[in-house]
């Protein structure tokens, strides 16, 4: 099949490739030159694992094809998928401006009797469907006709940030938003080698698949706020977070996934498509008290181990030196957006320290926002030199297990705030550190 992708972010990069990957003759679509030409070039623009590797293949089988120009992009494609940014507006609302400029421009291109699929692949609030349909009847003088010439499909991505390619590849399931046969019948023939094993392609109409996608990432959002409440229970309890996280995730009506307790969600789903549906909510005069809670104790939870720092060093951060392994909002990704680093940093900033620190892939996205307002180390080690404290703020896998003789040698005392509950905390009291965790007891030495 013939596809054009409108917007070569991370989700429309993904999707272009990915489609790709399957036979698709996959033209991807940007007005960022300096994108296109990086992409043109053979160079990926996004760290997603998995990605590369299918980007260089199919870019060389010609598959995989990239321009700046709309009309050339949509030519002679069949499906027009539109994966362009919905940041949220400054009273929380998506702001669906790039997707309806897109719509409109799309209606002055597009030909009577070429029929095309328009599919919202973006997260876009309910109703988005049918203001696509209006900005492309717009820019087409109402000359096209819905059904006859073009059907818009809501097709949400629930793409996980470092394994999206596997999530896309593999999907557990495809949500598809349509009433229409004929546009049923084009995604249908699309998703069919995505879903040979038999995971489920569930169609809908359009304002359910719109709702689908908020309702998932808010659940989530709501699971991970759930746990770092209970982790707050436990440290005025005396219980451990990681032995109820267990007994309640063996429960599967619950399941295990999202309940590990930190220093909060980030990244450009969960707070963006939270805020999105509490703001869709008031708009029909109904109080959604629960994802209010949600998003007020996520705020508090990115800089909830600053208290506990500062209690630690008697109030007084004035020339204290932290070291700080992680910046991005979560592992396996280079994305900062939202990501509690960036929050805990500031935070340490304007009381008076300073800060080196290390991410295996993100740092050039943080120096670019902080300039020199901190330090950049070329490893995990290197950043302890002279430290007070190390802060652990992202999960990566090679944060782990660390060589604990380096660790001690570098830091000027055994200090360790984990936000991410990487260590057990029997091994930190046997090496003599002082240890915070989230929902855990602080190991304290020679205790």
């Amino acid at each position: 099949m013939k596809i054009a992708v409108i917007g070569t972010g991370y989700v429309g990069l993904v999707t272009g490739t990915c489609f790709a990957e399957t036979g698709n003759r996959v033209t991807c679509v940007d007005i960022d030159e300096r994108k296109i030409a990086k992409l043109k070039g053979g160079t990926v623009t996004i760290y997603e694992p998995g990605l590369e590797k299918l980007f260089e293949r199919n870019v060389k089988e010609g598959r995989l094809l990239f321009t700046t120009q709309l009309e050339e992009g949509i030519a002679d494609a069949e499906i027009i998928f539109l994966a362009l940014p919905t940041p949220p507006g400054e009273d929380g609302s998506a702001d669906l401006s790039y997707v309806l400029g897109v719509a409109h421009k799309l209606g002055t291109i597009m030909k009577k009797g070429d029929y095309k699929v328009i599919v919202d692949k973006s997260t876009v609030p309910v109703g988005t469907a049918d203001k696509v349909i209006a900005g492309i009847l717009k820019g087409s003088n109402n000359a096209l006709v819905p059904g006859e010439d073009f059907d818009v499909v809501s097709n949400p991505e629930f793409l996980r940030e470092g394994v999206a390619v596997e999530d896309f590849m593999k999907p557990d399931r495809v949500v598809i938003g349509t009433d229409s046969a004929k546009a049923r019948s084009v995604m249908g023939e699309l998703y069919a080698p995505f879903v040979r094993s038999g995971n489920p392609v569930i169609y809908m109409d359009e304002k359910s698949a719109e709702l689908t996608k908020y309702a998932a990432n808010a659940f989530l959002a709501t699971k991970i706020t759930f746990m770092n409440e209970i982790a707050r229970m436990c440290e005025l309890l005396g219980a451990d977070v990681d032995m109820v996280r267990k007994g309640v995730g063996s429960d599967e009506r619950i399941g295990k996934r999202f309940l590990f307790p930190g220093i909060g969600y980030g990244g450009s789903c969960f707070p963006k498509d939270v805020q999105a549906l509490a703001k869709s909510a008031a708009e029909v005069n109904y109080d959604f008290r629960i994802l209010k809670s949600v998003m007020e104790v996520n705020e508090a939870q990115k800089t909830y181990i600053i208290p506990k720092i500062k209690d630690y060093f008697n109030n007084d951060l004035t020339g204290k030196h932290f070291a700080i392994w992680g910046l991005a909002f979560k592992p396996n990704t280079d994305d900062i957006r939202e990501a509690p680093a960036l929050y805990i940093i500031k935070e340490l900033l304007a009381a008076g320290a300073t800060v080196t620190a290390f991410d295996p892939e993100a740092m050039p996205n943080v120096k670019a926002l902080l300039g020199d307002s901190i330090k950049f180390a070329e490893s995990q080690y290197e950043t302890l030199a002279d430290a007070d404290a190390l802060i652990i703020a992202t999960e990566w896998n090679e944060f782990r297990t660390p060589d604990f003789t380096k660790i001690s040698a570098s830091l000027k005392r055994r200090t360790i705030f984990d936000g991410r509950n990487l260590f057990d905390t029997d091994l930190m009291n046997k090496l003599g550190y002082y240890y915070f965790s989230i929902g855990r007891k602080t190991v304290q030495p020679n205790n």
